[in-house]
């Protein structure tokens, strides 16, 4: 952080001098990282070799398969590396410096090998596996964190991403499964994600309620009925009503076969590549188009969007509508996706999740979109290490998707600003 302060020249004039400050978050989260993948080293050493399975030996454009590394070894030298990166940021913050994005980037990619490394002795860690099991449980939590990036952008905070979610999915398994039609399925989860948002909006904007309350109601409220509905109508009539026609997978010729990232990004489903449009669509209509500028203006200052001519509570409702719709899509994945039916509760906490992401991507739909795929990536990682018989106990590793994301948000987020307006109802006059 810096800050001006007035200093008296040896002429006697004012002159403004720099106070600074030194940034230890970022520098003492690392440490603590650091230590912790030591100390598990220490304490539970691991030997063998562990084998990542890169690509296909066929492939014509990267003939490797497999390739083996001795656990014990690799997992030393890389946890060196990371000793160096993290000694390379705490001598920023002495020197008054920002660190660069890149270090950060370097020093989670080693981590991340270091601690597959350990973790996969004697196993194998299929990379473009993980990768696309990473992609695909990110998808909703995408979804739901541009939802809320738009929604707290114009000043309402979406804290109805769960309901909307939970309505978007329970929408889309009934109307999938009576037109024999996804794409009608979807179109019935962006209205179960509008009518959640019209509610928020109605009483967060019109009537001043107390927007969090608004959000945590509605979400024990979509709780109970679509678990009450799912009970009476779905359970009896799982056939005629709980068996949606789901979307397959559409292989997009050339860059499929890109190795890799290929069968990752472009061997997906009408989703997953609508959510690729959907995230390019917000990021650049939030900054570059007369929308966004006025979405970001009666979020930052209401007052002064008034003053020109912007209707501040209708760009706020309709703005909440459009999260909703796209929350909802993450709804639909659920149930046209990832899991053949509805049930009860389906959606886990991951509203939550996405919420969360909003706010370590500091309301930036690009940012909110890595937050949410790293915490995807942690999902899938768990899975992994299920399967791989880690010795780290179960519990934690049901617990590693919220750790990383507790870390993320209070660790690496650094110091955040909401937008000004953002949880502030507007009375005009």
């Amino acid at each position: 952080m810096m800050t001006l302060a007035p200093d008296l020249a040896a002429d006697g004039t004012i002159q403004l001098a720099t106070v600074k400050v030194r940034k230890w978050k970022y520098a003492v989260t690392l440490v603590i990282v650091t230590v912790l993948l030591g100390l598990l080293y220490l304490v539970a050493p691991r030997s063998g070799e562990s084998t990542f399975r890169i690509g296909d030996q066929t492939s014509a454009l990267l003939p490797v398969g497999e390739v083996s590394v001795p656990t014990g070894p690799t997992s030393w030298i890389t946890w060196a590396v990371l000793v160096v990166l993290t000694l390379w940021v705490l001598w920023d913050a002495w020197s008054y410096r920002r660190t660069t994005i890149w270090v950060g980037v370097v020093y989670a990619v080693v981590a991340i090998f270091s601690f597959l490394t350990w973790a996969a002795a004697g196993g194998l860690v299929p990379v473009s596996g993980l990768l696309f099991g990473a992609v695909s449980l990110s998808v909703p939590l995408v979804f739901g964190a541009l939802g809320g990036v738009i929604g707290e952008r114009a000043g309402v905070v979406n804290v109805a991403i769960e309901g909307q979610f939970l309505l978007g999915a329970f929408s889309a398994a009934m109307l999938a499964t009576l037109t024999h039609n996804p794409f009608v399925g979807l179109i019935g989860a962006m209205i179960g994600g509008v009518l959640v948002s019209f509610v928020l909006g109605a009483f967060a904007i019109k009537y001043l309620v107390d927007q969090v309350i608004v959000g945590v109601v509605l979400n024990v409220l979509v709780t109970g009925l679509t678990g009450f509905l799912y009970g009476v109508l779905l359970v009896p009539n799982a056939e005629t009503l709980n068996s949606p026609t789901r979307f397959t997978r559409i292989e997009i010729p050339l860059l499929s076969e890109i190795p890799i990232l290929g069968p990752v990004l472009f061997n997906q489903t009408f989703i997953v590549y609508l959510m690729y449009l959907t995230v390019a669509a917000v990021a650049w209509g939030l900054y570059r188009t007369r929308w966004g500028l006025r979405v970001r203006a009666v979020g930052e200052h209401p007052q002064a969007a008034d003053t020109v001519g912007i209707k501040v509570n209708s760009t706020r409702f309709w703005n909440v509508t459009l999260a909703g719709a796209i929350a909802g899509i993450g709804g639909a994945y659920f149930t046209l996706v990832s899991v053949p039916a509805f049930t009860k509760e389906m959606t886990a906490g991951l509203g939550f999740i996405a919420l969360a992401a909003v706010i370590f991507g500091r309301w930036d739909p690009i940012r909110a979109t890595l937050a949410a795929l790293l915490f995807g990536f942690a999902t899938n990682l768990q899975n992994l290490l299920t399967v791989l018989k880690t010795p780290i106990p179960s519990e934690f590793m049901l617990m590693l998707p919220y750790l990383v994301t507790i870390l993320a948000v209070a660790g690496f987020a650094g110091q955040i600003r909401a937008p000004a307006a953002d949880g502030k109802p507007y009375i005009k006059g």
